[in-house]
C-alpha cells in the first residue's frame, strides 16, 4: 500500500501541534521536516500561503509527495509533517532528491 493512501494521513491538529512543539525537525532550503516516531506512518504535506497561490501551494505539495513515493520504502515510520518553502520552486527534482535525503539522514531516519 502506498504511503500517500488515506490510512497514512495525518489529520489531527493535536499530532500538528506536538509534531510542531516537540518532534525532531531539519529545515532545507525547499522545505521543512518533522518528524516523531510512531508505531505506524503518516504523513503530512503542508504549504503556507508564503509559498503562493493556491496554484503553486498545490504544486508545492506534490513535489513533496513526489519525493515522499520515490523514498517511501527507506524512511522510517512514525509521523512527518513536510513544509514547503518558496525556494521549492528554484530547484529540480534531482536536487530535491538530494535535499530529502539529506535531511532523513541528518534525522536518522533513512535507511538503504
Amino acid at each position: 500500500m502506498s504511503c500517500l493512501s488515506k490510512d497514512h494521513r495525518l489529520n489531527n491538529s493535536k499530532d500538528f501541534n506536538r509534531l510542531y512543539k516537540s518532534g525532531k525537525k531539519w529545515h532545507t532550503h525547499s522545505f521543512v521536516a518533522f518528524f516523531s516516531s510512531s508505531q505506524e506512518l503518516e504523513i503530512a504535506f503542508v504549504a503556507s500561503k508564503k509559498v503562493g497561490n493556491a496554484v503553486k501551494r498545490a504544486k508545492a505539495k506534490r513535489k513533496l509527495r513526489a519525493l515522499c513515493l520515490t523514498f517511501e520504502n527507506n524512511i522510517a515510520t512514525g509521523k512527518y509533517i513536510f513544509v514547503a518553502k518558496e525556494r521549492l520552486f528554484e530547484k529540480t527534482h534531482k536536487e530535491l532528491e538530494k535535499d530529502f535525503i539529506y535531511a532523513m539522514k541528518k534525522m536518522q531516519l533513512y535507511s538503504k
